[in-house]
């Protein structure tokens, strides 16, 4: 009996050490995933679904190695009426290529109708909305845009149309947050400069602040806005503030954003100081993008087979 009872005293102890062994290692384990988790820089994603919020760039570019191309295409005015079939009768459509050179830095061109114009343009992640380790409220980025016109000068004034005085070019800040899984906002303060205007009394340089956001409804389709206020005068005496809504809907590979506008284009340099139409006439255009990504190059596969080709050497 006394044997026994020591034995059980010891059991006893065994056991209740073991229990408070195990508790400590567990809380040790989670000390160490937590000062773990506070090394890890967690970025935000997916701010847009899309590189454009609806015209206008967004924060998000393509993925390293990432081709993206897009059909940009905007019909005429619907109050044009049943004759031209409410503005289905007539379109603009640009054309365009986005390329992804690394996580932080993208390239692109495209091609509009609206006066031939070739745009040339490079985007560069500057902050990126983060947790853990770096805190990081928004994200920014730098977006410089060269747009060519090329439509045919008119005879006797070919000198007045050379290369130089072709060209226009948009200068954007881009600084957004996504405050929530369902909702995001971006600002736009933009300059344009042209070197070439209509009339002397037109301003070269044309600065606006836009505004975007994105409204999550459901997993794959959002509510887009847009927004830029004209701030150069002579501008905004002339024309208006382009104002745009739209849904993304994401299907695998494929965005479409369907939208209603008062610009027909699609590109900075003549979106803001170009936009003829007021939402209060019914100026209204219908369009859509449509994007679709390709993956030129895939860096994870060549990062594997040089792990795989190292394993094989050692």
């Amino acid at each position: 009996m006394f044997t026994m009872k020591y034995l059980f005293r010891l059991s006893f102890f065994l056991y209740s050490f073991n229990i408070v062994a195990q508790e400590d290692l567990m809380n040790l384990l989670n000390e160490e995933t937590a000062v773990d988790e506070k090394k890890k820089i967690d970025y935000t994603t997916a701010t847009f679904k899309s590189t454009r919020i609806i015209n206008s760039h967004s924060t998000e570019i393509p993925g390293k190695g990432v081709m993206q191309f897009i059909i940009h295409h905007r019909f005429g005015r619907i109050n044009s009426g049943w004759r031209e079939f409410f503005g289905l009768d007539n379109a603009n459509i640009r054309i365009g290529f986005e390329y992804g050179i690394n996580n932080w830095v993208a390239v692109g061109f495209g091609r509009s109708r609206n006066e031939k114009l070739y745009d040339f343009f490079a985007k560069a992640k500057v902050l990126r909305q983060s947790t853990g380790r770096i805190n990081m409220p928004i994200s920014v980025d730098l977006v410089s845009t060269v747009g060519i016109n090329t439509l045919k000068a008119i005879p006797g004034r070919e000198n007045e149309m050379n290369l130089v005085r072709r060209m226009s070019f948009a200068h954007q800040l881009l600084i957004a947050r996504k405050f929530h899984e369902y909702f995001s906002f971006q600002l736009m303060p933009t300059w344009v400069h042209r070197n070439l205007v209509p009339k002397r009394t037109d301003d070269n340089d044309v600065f606006a602040m836009g505004a975007g956001t994105a409204i999550k409804l459901t997993r794959s389709v959002r509510l887009t806005g847009e927004y830029h206020y004209v701030l150069s005068k002579e501008t905004a005496n002339q024309f208006y503030n382009p104002v745009s809504i739209g849904i993304d809907i994401e299907t695998g590979g494929h965005v479409f954003q369907l939208m209603l506008t008062n610009s027909i284009d699609m590109v900075d340099n003549l979106i803001i100081p170009k936009t003829a139409g007021t939402w209060r006439n019914g100026d209204i255009h219908f369009g859509f993008n449509v994007n679709r990504v390709f993956t030129i190059v895939d860096y994870q596969k060549r990062q594997q087979k040089k792990l795989l080709k190292a394993q094989q050497k050692g």
